[in-house]
């Protein structure tokens, strides 16, 4: 019984996590970025139902996504203007920069909130970890408009999907060395 639990949440995070994204694709080279789009609003509202259905609440960042896709997704099949829909990342690591940028501002470690029960670190551990991450959305954001307004659709689309995989991967693996050196024994 629980394995098959484990099963279905695992069939469930797959649809809310990776269904979007490989229905834009698909869409993407087959029909172009306008069709990609309209398929990317319709399976992250899908996301938001499969994950209501089955985890059995709210799911708040496919809500998020599915939101701001939907805007920007929207504006782009409205006008038929592919910009809205690659300004959309540019946006969103501007909010999140600033947001996690405020928080230090006041004192707050967002990300203390949301992997605290996971990493256990000193404040100041999460005060490094916290700039890092805002800067790092930052040169995303600026990478992002540089990407888009300088070379073709398709490269922009790699871009996104595939180079920005890349980059966090890589900026995650770095910072385990911030993670090591504040994080919290038990001795402690």
């Amino acid at each position: 019984m629980k394995e098959s639990k484990i099963k279905r949440n695992s069939i469930v995070r797959f649809c809310v996590d990776f269904l979007p994204l490989i229905g834009f694709l698909i869409a993407y080279y087959k029909f172009g970025i306008i069709h990609g789009t309209a398929v990317l609003i319709v399976l992250c509202i899908f996301a938001v139902v499969v994950s209501l259905i089955f985890e059995r609440k709210i799911p708040y960042m496919p809500i998020l996504t599915a939101v701001i896709v939907s805007f920007f997704g929207g504006l782009t099949i409205w006008f038929n203007d592919e910009r809205f829909i690659k300004m959309k990342p540019t946006i969103i690591n501007l909010i999140l920069s600033a947001s996690i940028g405020g928080a230090i501002f006041f004192g707050k470690y967002p990300l203390k909130a949301l992997l605290g029960s996971a990493i256990q670190m000193r404040d100041k551990g999460w005060r490094v970890l916290s700039k890092r991450w805002a800067l790092f959305f930052f040169l995303l954001a600026i990478l992002n408009e540089i990407v888009w307004r300088t070379f073709s659709t398709t490269i922009w689309v790699n871009f996104k999907v595939f180079g920005l995989l890349i980059l966090t991967v890589i900026f995650v693996i770095f910072q385990s060395s911030v993670i090591q050196k504040y994080q919290i024994n038990k001795k402690d």
